[in-house]
């Protein structure tokens, strides 16, 4: 019987021989590859912890030890060693999360996926433990150099390395990468940890040669030994964390799991907060993902196994739209740069980079760093492209309003990945974007229906200088073209041209504008007089729109965000302050926190459909 196939859970695990364990590894590596190359995910971190996972789970006591894994992309060999390996509905309705998930499991703690928050989560942990009297419980913290990035990890190490009895271990997945290879001075730091093995070879020859020196050679050496602070900082750069009062332990070969166990268990013991460097590879055991350059399997969809291809080529994403017209404004305007936060070819700017590498400035996972350092590049008479997941704009709201905003400063942002995804759950939605956009003073958004005014919008963006703008747009292939019939003012009339009154003014926003036009014809079919238009701006709502609205019995407003605070919302206030009592109808996300699925599925259950439109507004026009 296959070893994985045995394990149910930690103690299953704990129960194996040393000797076993490789094997173990080997078929882990088989099935994440078999698995994910049927149901797409994240690949290459998973193949990159196999045997750091194994050991944590053979050192600490899960779940009465807490193991928190940053980020969470890299929880799938978590997952198997926890006793779930049912991976065929992996990231779709019903099935396995991508990440950690309470729902599944009393070994998973945090759900979020957005990075940098391990250490925060931990040292909270940690300390409700020893105040609750159970210092015998320890708490783990698995963060990935990219993460450590992150000025949040930083906060959480500030307060961290005081706390002197803490029993807190951090373990810093060091692959070198995030999505693509992590940038800036912790990476360089890191990687001269990764390629200065001076203080241990140093000491190596000390124990072999000094100790068969007769007489002296044993007090030489403990001499030697004793000296190993000031020679760490002579040959190695360890001093770093144990000048902040951390005890650093590596680095550790990550794919030595007698190694890593060893070292875990030095620092469980220590009784006080440990670093453990633990170096590995991303995409581990699987050639595919090892040669990718950009980056090694981080993220895929269905592929070939055998060969690591895809098994139908992808069609052209809103992305692709942004990236091209991008390069074009830059190559007509010099000062136009670009900025992201580790996410350089999701989010489209690496072919803006190859052309302009002077002008493009990854940050790291540092998205409130972004923004001001967005800000203070407007100030010195550039316009920033700050592109993010919309989900992330989050992460950076003070910074938007008080840095960028308060300011005026012309920068835009665009957001990748806006609304509905679906299968990267909760923590991935980008549904809180307008409505965090909504509030900010001066601030003028626009959403895009399709791939032509993702061009034509993003140029009307760079070319506003007096305050932020944000461009916004969905995950995935880029939608069919909707030619306007007409324009009014600032409007694109898609439905229903003329100026008669209508009974309903249905507005759509962004790519939800299609959804509009099917719910016009079907309303159209029980004699409904529909007009529908696209605001392209939607923040602020345009007197254009509150004109139109004049001519309609009602207005319903369909936008793939969340309801409260959205522009539905705003459109409802900007009718009122001009003294309209039309009914506003809101159609849009509701206030939870949605579970993964695919965009369609979530679609539907929120009734983001046009059935359940039509629907619904059908009943509430009446006859």
């Amino acid at each position: 019987m296959p070893v994985l196939d045995s394990i149910h859970g930690p103690d299953d695990l704990k129960a194996l021989r040393a000797e076993q364990l490789p094997a173990l590894a080997a078929e882990i590596r088989t099935f994440l590859v078999d698995s994910v190359s049927k149901t797409g995910g994240h690949l290459g971190p998973n193949l990159g912890v196999v045997e750091l996972t194994i050991a944590l789970h053979r050192v600490f006591d899960s779940p009465r030890d807490t193991i928190v894994f940053d980020t969470g992309h890299q929880s799938y060999v978590h997952k198997l060693l926890t006793g779930r390996h049912d991976f065929s509905k992996l990231k779709k309705q019903g099935g396995l999360s991508g990440y950690p998930s309470r729902s599944e499991s009393e070994h998973d703690v945090v759900e979020n996926s957005h990075a940098s928050t391990a250490l925060s989560w931990a040292d909270g942990i940690a300390k409700a433990h020893r105040l609750r009297g159970e210092s015998e419980r320890h708490t783990v913290a698995v963060i990935g150099d990219g993460a450590l990035t992150g000025g949040m990890a930083w906060e959480a190490i500030n307060n961290i390395a005081i706390d002197k009895d803490l029993p807190l271990v951090i373990v810093v997945n060091d692959n070198g990468r995030s999505y693509a290879t992590t940038t800036g001075g912790m990476a360089d730091h890191l990687a001269t940890l990764r390629t200065t093995r001076g203080y241990e070879r140093f000491l190596d020859w000390g124990k072999s040669t000094l100790k068969g020196t007769p007489v002296l050679g044993g007090a030489m050496y403990g001499t030697l030994h004793g000296m190993k602070k000031g020679l760490k900082d002579i040959v190695a750069p360890q001093g770093m964390f144990e000048d902040l009062g951390l005890k650093y332990l590596g680095p550790v070969d990550g794919h030595d799991e007698q190694a890593v166990e060893g070292a875990l268990a030095r620092a469980r013991a220590y009784g006080g907060p440990v670093i453990v460097h633990v170096l590995t590879q991303k995409g581990r055991g699987y050639a595919p993902a090892r040669n990718d350059e950009a980056d090694q399997f981080h993220g895929v969809g269905v592929f070939n196994p055998e060969t690591g291809l895809p098994f139908e080529a992808g069609g052209r994403i809103w992305t692709d739209e942004f990236s091209d017209e991008l390069c074009a404004i830059g190559a007509e305007r010099p000062d136009v740069v670009a900025i992201t936060a580790a996410m350089l070819i999701p989010v489209g700017l690496d072919g803006f980079a190859a052309r302009f590498p002077d002008r493009v400035f990854d940050v790291g996972i540092a998205e409130q760093h972004a923004v001001t350092m967005a800000s203070g590049l407007a100030f010195g008479g550039l316009h920033p492209v700050v592109a993010v997941y919309a989900t992330f704009l989050n992460r950076a709201f003070d910074q938007l309003l008080m840095d960028c905003a308060l300011h005026r400063a012309g920068v835009t942002f665009v957001l990748d990945r806006a609304g509905v995804t679906g299968s990267d759950g909760a923590s991935h939605n980008g549904m809180w974007d307008m409505a965090i956009s909504s509030i900010v003073p001066g601030l003028r958004l626009a959403a895009p229906r399709d791939g032509d005014q993702v061009r034509r919008q993003l140029r009307e963006a760079v070319d506003v200088a007096d305050g932020p703008t944000v461009l916004r747009f969905p995950k995935g292939d880029v939608a069919e073209p909707i030619t306007a019939l007409e324009r009014w003012g600032s409007l694109d009339v898609l439905h229903g041209p003329g100026t008669d009154r209508v009974d309903l003014l249905l507005v759509g926003v962004g790519s939800m504008a299609s959804t509009a036009v099917a719910v016009a014809e079907k309303l159209q079919v029980q004699d409904r007089t529909v007009r529908v238009v696209d605001p392209r701006w939607v923040l602020p709502v345009s007197d254009d729109l509150v004109e139109a609205a004049r001519a309609a019995g009602a207005v319903a407003v369909v936008e793939d965000n969340l309801v409260s605070c959205g522009i539905g919302a705003a459109v409802t206030v900007a009718l009122r302050d001009a003294g309209l009592d039309t009914p506003v109808h809101l159609h849009g996300i509701p206030k939870e926190f949605l579970d993964h699925a695919s965009r369609g599925q979530v679609l539907e259950q929120v009734g983001l459909t046009a059935d359940s439109i039509a629907t619904s507004l059908a009943a509430a026009l009446g006859r």
